[in-house]
């Protein structure tokens, strides 16, 4: 060694001084934490200097229970992405002002009593781009959206609103296809649009088109869904391959240099939704996985039911041509919106009959028991990879996908 190589405490024979007093701490901190925490459910506790897993979901835990507060002073595009951002703007700003219990279970639809009528209204927006895509169009997306709304909340879709706001030199034959369309949509849910609005700016002040929809459905008496329903031992089916919509839109905007064959999965949800709800008593919630995709929504179900998630990366189904394009583009599958495809949660005893019945329908032929709902860790979704290991499937802040419904 040199006289250096002395001064500074490096040796051969093991870790330098600086090294030694850090370790020396770690260790000290890591029993100071076992012995402030005491006895801990769950997995028995790690050895000191080892990564301390639970403490690290403990923490995560304590961030979504804290209170949120929009830290941006203005708003951004991750604010409407679905993701960490458009749930605090939800929570922080339009929860805390209209708070109400109707709203607060942030369902897809409202459930309403009329007089001795049970029914569901939902609101949505659509602002695509492009709104002309392979498999549909701003028009038939609006109205599937909607009608896919109202059945993932038990309802039987039945009268739909549309509002139009519409650009300054927005060709006219371009409205006439996305109207055509709705009204073709429409049809095939067996719903009508019933009443509507029409708005025109300024040319540069809009993107063409965008479409506002409200929706009004009957539900089924005794009926009562919902994410917070969910319990241990569920099972979390998924109806069909994730991901095409997302991934359609994103190549379909001509901005990289990919080919695949890949079409949106826009369809109504209603007799699909319909057929599991008739098949078997044991489904506690629906969602359509839209923007966020269906990790959103499972995060989603670990939040309102205090409960863990563990879903298998080999069981989701994803077709080759979207995860091939998904690679390409560094994103997650798991995290692509959907407008054909719902998340149940089904009674682990019922899950064979609610597979069944999803799959002798013409849009559920590739459904699949993706995962199951655990009692730990509360409030966290885990996967387990194709290489056997767990990680975390977090909430992202934005979408990897803007304005893709």
């Amino acid at each position: 060694m040199t006289s250096d190589q002395q001064s500074a405490g490096v040796s051969h024979a093991g870790p330098s001084g600086w090294v030694r007093d850090a370790l020396r701490v770690h260790e000290e901190q890591a029993a100071e934490e076992e012995a402030a925490r005491g006895s801990h459910r769950g997995s028995p506790q790690p050895r000191a200097g080892t990564v301390r897993e639970e403490l690290v979901l403990e923490r995560i835990d304590r961030a979504r229970r804290s209170r949120p507060r929009v830290k941006e002073e203005r708003i951004t595009m991750s604010h409407g992405a679905g993701g960490k951002a458009t749930q605090t703007l939800i929570e922080a700003v339009f929860l805390d002002a209209f708070r109400n219990p109707l709203l607060e279970p942030l369902e897809d639809a409202a459930a309403l009593r009329v007089g001795g009528a049970r029914l569901a209204l939902t609101t949505d927006s659509y602002v695509v781009s492009p709104l002309f895509f392979p498999g549909g169009n701003i028009g038939d997306l609006a109205v599937n959206g909607t009608v896919n709304d109202l059945s993932v909340s038990g309802a039987t879709p039945l009268y739909l609103s549309a509002g139009f706001i519409l650009e300054e030199g927005f060709p006219v034959a371009d409205l006439g296809r996305i109207v055509t369309s709705m009204r073709e949509a429409a049809d095939a849910a067996g719903v009508q649009v019933v009443t509507g609005d029409t708005k025109v700016v300024e040319r540069g002040k809009a993107d063409g088109c965008y479409i506002n929809t409200a929706g009004v459905g009957a539900i089924a008496r005794g009926l009562d869904l919902g994410v917070a329903n969910a319990r241990p031992g569920d099972a979390i089916i998924v109806t069909g391959p994730i991901g095409d919509h997302g991934v359609t839109i994103m190549l379909a905007r001509g901005e990289l240099d990919i080919e695949a064959d890949v079409t949106s999965d826009t369809a109504p949800l209603n007799g699909l939704a319909a057929g599991l709800l008739s098949a078997t008593p044991g489904v506690r919630a629906m969602r359509d996985a839209t923007r966020g995709g269906v990790a959103t929504i499972l995060n989603e179900i670990a939040k309102a039911a205090n409960v863990g998630v563990l879903v298998s990366e080999n069981d989701i189904p994803v077709r080759a041509e979207v995860r091939g394009a998904s690679e390409l583009l560094g994103i997650d599958p798991m995290y692509v919106a959907c407008e054909g495809r719902l998340v149940a949660v089904v009674d682990g005893a019922a899950a064979g009959d609610a597979l069944a019945a999803l799959r002798a329908h013409p849009l559920g032929g590739q459904a699949a028991v993706i995962g199951h709902v655990t009692a730990d860790p509360p409030g966290i979704v885990q996967l387990k990879t194709a290489f056997g290991g767990t990680r975390i499937v977090d909430l992202l802040v934005g979408d990897p996908l803007p304005r893709i419904c």
